[in-house]
């Protein structure tokens, strides 16, 4: 076996490995709110996220061509493959510390913000496509911003149209409505995150000379799927601790809007093809509908805990995934 043969198996299953973990990570995405309401028992909701899961991700390919292909040409990198293995290292170690902590950060941000830190490390800034990083990190920071909007705009929707009814009639209805909007959120989720990896092991798929084109081979699909399926059936009890109680005490009706924002933000980035952070487009969606049942009744403090995550992630990955490929391969 040839160096480059071994080093692809690597990213392949250093890929695989985050979707794993990018599974269990994000699980409170999509079952935090449903878990909290007791809308679903926490094994069904996870059962639930990982099938759900792997149906989104087996059926759009768009934002993983663009993971594949807007940060760096893989066809012009004539070491790719090393710097993909720092790459996903960086995104890994990161997702692991965030999740030990139970701070819901982006895998997005982790990812596309280590790719872009080793391609610059690693073959120089001229090989950084920056109209292409620039475009995704602009989707990035939209999407929790649009998020909070419409999560605040249909919770006072919903307050207005069931003002005259009883907490409990309302709460227990939507309760049983959960059920659907979590279902609907994890797939959102499979359609756009679990496309991260295979974009990835698409990228160093062309960089190895395998293919000419990011066109996503079947067994790609099936093999990010099911790694991030996997992942989301071990569950991430801290991050869900954190979405479903710590920002604000959430009943059924503020999940359901909540879930529905989320959906809606996540799918619509998806028909776009541009990869967001599945996280932060959902506790987004929290802290506005949180707004909108009263502004007093979101803990502000734990919500600015996990902004700082979100800001501080894409730089300090960048700096990791350099620093690795140094370690790594800076001396080859």
């Amino acid at each position: 076996m040839d160096i480059s043969t071994l080093i692809i198996l690597i990213v392949i299953f250093l890929a695989l490995a985050f979707d794993f973990i990018n599974g269990f990570h994000d699980t409170a995405n999509a079952i935090a709110t449903s878990v909290s309401t007791r809308a679903l028992k926490p094994r069904t909701a996870i059962m639930l996220a990982a099938c759900m899961n792997f149906l989104g991700a087996i059926m759009f390919t768009g934002v993983a061509k663009t993971i594949g292909g807007s940060v760096a040409d893989p066809a012009k990198l004539d070491n790719g493959l090393e710097i993909l293995v720092a790459t996903l290292l960086s995104a890994i170690i990161w997702n692991l510390v965030t999740w030990w902590f139970g701070i819901p950060s982006s895998s997005s941000h982790a990812l596309i913000g280590s790719l872009a830190g080793a391609v610059y490390v690693g073959a120089g800034s001229d090989k950084l496509n920056w109209s292409g990083f620039i475009t995704i990190i602009e989707g990035l920071v939209l999407s929790p911003i649009i998020a909070f909007v419409v999560g605040y705009i249909i919770m006072m929707l919903l307050k207005w149209i069931f003002a005259r009814r009883s907490p409990h009639t309302v709460n227990k209805g939507f309760r049983s409505m959960q059920i659907l909007t979590a279902a609907i959120q994890s797939f959102t989720h499979g359609t756009n995150d679990a496309q991260k990896a295979m974009g990835i092991i698409t990228f160093a798929l062309v960089t190895a000379k395998f293919q000419d084109n990011m066109e996503v081979p079947l067994w790609v699909k099936l093999s990010a799927a099911t790694a991030m399926a996997l992942g989301t059936s071990v569950g991430g009890w801290k991050i869900i601790k954190t979405m479903g109680t710590k920002i604000f005490k959430i009943e059924p009706i503020n999940g359901f809007a909540a879930d529905l924002t989320g959906a809606t933000v996540i799918f619509g980035a998806t028909l776009l093809h541009l990869p967001v952070s599945t996280t932060h487009a959902i506790t987004s969606a929290i802290l506005g509908v949180g707004s909108a049942k009263r502004f007093s009744a979101v803990k502000w403090g734990v919500a600015g805990r996990i902004v700082v995550a979100w800001v501080i992630t894409i730089p300090i990955v960048a700096v990791l995934a350099g620093v690795l490929y140094k370690l790594l391969f800076g001396l080859v």
